[in-house]
């Protein structure tokens, strides 16, 4: 809303101070960050203070666990801090017409209302099991499909590149949309022209670029009236994958809001170099149009998490809970696939993969051993990972301060990928 009325203002009263700034997205970017963090600090305290009137704790089953019986009583549903912290600075900086932008307060919004049904049934039905199973899945799928097919058909959502390239991988002037374009680089005339097409980036590969058309068995331009059949499953298992995997995360203070504000930062630097031309010719990835924007959503998402650190940090004032977990898993899940760096997820959220696999493998293995054995055997002392470092004997803050420098690494990993090939 801002930069519109920046731009008013500038048509209005030309060079007025200060409206010149709203045509940078790095000054948006950072003054989403900014506001983000003072929303979150100054609205926290006082949702707090209403959890806590309205008696909204957290109740803990007894595992065995180091101080899990102080735990008691804790405000949840405290995700509400980063939702606001999140969707109010991109409502006041971001372009509203941009499809990148509505996607992703679309994505916050779906998965913030999925989590607080499944928080409220927690909390004030007494039902533990929340949200039941099947529903949240629907929800997730659904998500997905949208994501899915506004990415397949939205001509918004294009890859700008060179004819010639176009041509290398496949494309005819058919699947380009709008006219082209001219570029002036190096003394030479570059013709650009933005496609629609299912290309992604590929780490470690030197051609960078994967068309989900040449997955399937059939001719190229036959399997693009059908490469919708492969990508729709992966966009829902992605979201409901990446979702889930944040979920199983929040389960000491602060660890999932540090790990996802990592991430956050990280899909933040993704979100600038893919949509500045000069940053993605260099470093040979796709350059997609208006994905710049999400730079200002990914500084909105870090400076929830941060303010929302301030108050979960241990020991915790308040937990995310679902509201929380559920909707920063698809925010993360959503941003990477718009980015079109999906197959990065498995490094740059390798804290959430680990979480999940190690929950996986142990209800697995001890399945397996009960059908054999007659008695199940566990792989860890307890499920999620975190938990098996509480009964080893380790302190919760020891293992998500170490969680944390796990995440910086993976993160660092995935950005120099841009490089590696």
């Amino acid at each position: 809303m801002l930069i519109y009325l920046a731009e008013w203002l500038n048509d209005y009263f030309p060079g007025l101070p200060g409206t010149g700034l709203f045509q940078y997205i790095t000054f948006r970017a950072g003054l989403a960050m900014i506001l983000s963090l003072i929303i979150s600090l100054l609205l926290g305290k006082r949702i707090i203070g209403y959890l806590k009137m309205l008696q909204i704790g957290e109740t803990v089953r007894e595992l065995g666990l180091q101080g899990q019986g102080q735990k008691a009583g804790t405000p949840t549903m405290g995700g509400v801090i980063i939702i606001f912290g999140v969707l109010v600075p991109t409502l006041l900086v971001a372009r509203l017409d941009n499809v990148y932008i509505l996607l992703m307060l679309l994505s916050t919004t779906w998965m913030a209302i999925i989590g607080f049904i499944d928080d409220y049934i927690k909390v004030f039905k007494k039902d533990k099991e929340g949200l039941s199973g099947r529903f949240k899945i629907l929800g997730q799928v659904v998500l997905g499909l949208i994501i899915a097919l506004t990415m397949t058909f939205h001509d918004d959502i294009v890859v700008r590149m060179e004819t010639s390239t176009a041509w290398e991988v496949g494309l005819k002037d058919s699947d380009r949309v709008g006219s082209m374009i001219y570029v002036e680089e190096k003394d030479r005339t570059l013709e650009k022209g933005d496609y629609k097409t299912n290309l992604t980036n590929v780490p470690f590969l030197k051609g960078n670029r994967l068309d989900y058309v040449w997955l399937l068995p059939m001719d190229y331009h036959e399997a693009r009236r059908w490469v919708w059949l492969l990508f729709l499953p992966l966009v829902i298992f992605i979201v409901t994958a990446v979702s889930n995997a944040a979920n199983l995360t929040d389960g000491l203070d602060g660890l999932a809001t540090g790990v996802s504000g990592i991430i956050g930062a990280t899909l933040g630097i993704f979100a600038y170099v893919s949509g500045n031309a000069i940053a993605a010719n260099y470093l040979g990835i796709l350059h997609l149009p208006g994905a710049g924007e999400l730079l200002i959503f990914a500084a909105g998402m870090v400076g929830a998490c941060i303010g929302f650190l301030w108050y979960n940090a241990f020991p915790a004032q308040v937990f995310m809970g679902d509201t929380g977990s559920l909707t920063l898993g698809g925010i993360i899940a959503a941003m990477a696939l718009l980015l079109r760096k999906e197959l990065l997820i498995p490094v740059l959220c390798g804290i959430f993969l680990v979480e999940n696999l190690s929950v996986i493998l142990q209800v697995a293995y001890f399945k397996y051993t009960k059908r054999k054995y007659g008695e199940g055997r566990r792989i860890l002392l307890m499920a999620p990972l975190h938990h098996h470092f509480q009964k080893k004997g380790l302190h919760e803050v020891k293992i998500v301060t170490r969680f944390w420098i796990v995440g910086i690494l993976l993160a660092v990993i995935t950005v120099i990928t841009l490089k590696i090939r």
